[in-house]
């Protein structure tokens, strides 16, 4: 797909991997259409993207919320139309294991990031088909390739999104419509400030893995959309780690849970 000229909808818009997607592809000539719940976050944005030249619309919008999801996109299309590509990048949660999570917040880490991107996906869907041409991006996590100790709901939620991203592919066979996922190592983000402790649970195997920035990944994914890439895997050691994994997935499994957090002595 072509970034200049195309319209992109980016969701988790406001800061991280999102706001940093969104500065790239305006950059590149693209038109973005942002949405987060935080206005003023998406407002501080798109007043940046306007001063560099770039074109940028704001629409806030709980994307837990079908019915709100249903009129922004409502809104969308009546003031923009259909968009080119979607990224839908939005996704929350932290890492703990099944007894320390509440029932409120299993469901929460569901709602967001699948059924935040089934809510979207499904309102945007009419519109794109009937044009016949458009791009999903579903951004998504290592915990979807492998699991690791500690973060049982996250990495559940994390495998509905990669299996809803697999079989929207199925369903859009031959309709002119692409489905992708793009699957970053750490990237350096609000994400680890905003669920205090979940870095610590990550596996030793991660250390293997350099940081990237939101701008690394941002660059890495318009870059698999230009290419039409199904399945983007990156930095180049995770991808090395994901297709060991796929023909070796013995060892990457056991070296996830050998190096991964254990549970309190209390248990």
């Amino acid at each position: 797909m072509q970034i200049k000229g195309s319209t992109i909808l980016i969701t988790g818009a406001s800061s991280g991997i999102g706001a940093a997607c969104a500065a790239a592809a305006a950059r590149a000539g693209a038109r973005v259409v942002l949405l987060a719940r935080t206005q003023p976050a998406l407002e501080q944005l798109a007043t940046q993207i306007h001063a560099t030249g770039g074109s940028a619309y704001v629409y806030p919008v709980d994307l837990t919320d079908a019915a709100a999801v249903d009129a922004t996109v409502a809104r969308i299309l009546a003031e923009l139309g259909p968009p080119d590509i979607v990224i839908s990048n939005a996704g929350s949660g932290r890492w703990l294991f099944v007894e320390e999570t509440s029932a409120t917040e299993a469901a929460e880490l569901i709602a967001m990031p699948y059924l935040a991107a089934f809510y979207l996906t499904r309102a945007l869907l009419p519109a794109m088909l009937q044009r016949r041409r458009g791009y999903f991006l579903f951004v998504n996590s290592p915990a979807a390739l492998v699991a690791w100790p500690g973060a049982t709901g996250y990495t559940a939620a994390r495998w509905a999104l990669r299996g809803f991203a697999e079989a929207l592919r199925a369903d859009l066979h031959s309709t002119g419509l692409r489905v992708a996922t793009a699957i970053p190592g750490k990237v350096s983000s609000s994400y680890f400030t905003n669920n205090p402790g979940t870095e610590a649970r990550a596996p030793g195997l991660a250390r293997l893995l350099p940081t990237l920035t939101p701008e690394q990944a941002a660059a890495r994914m318009l870059r698999a959309i230009a290419r039409n890439e199904q399945l983007v895997v990156f930095p180049p050691a995770l991808k090395l780690l994901y297709l060991i994994h796929r023909f070796a997935p013995g060892p990457v499994r056991w070296l996830a849970v050998a190096t991964g957090t254990r549970r309190p002595k209390a248990w």
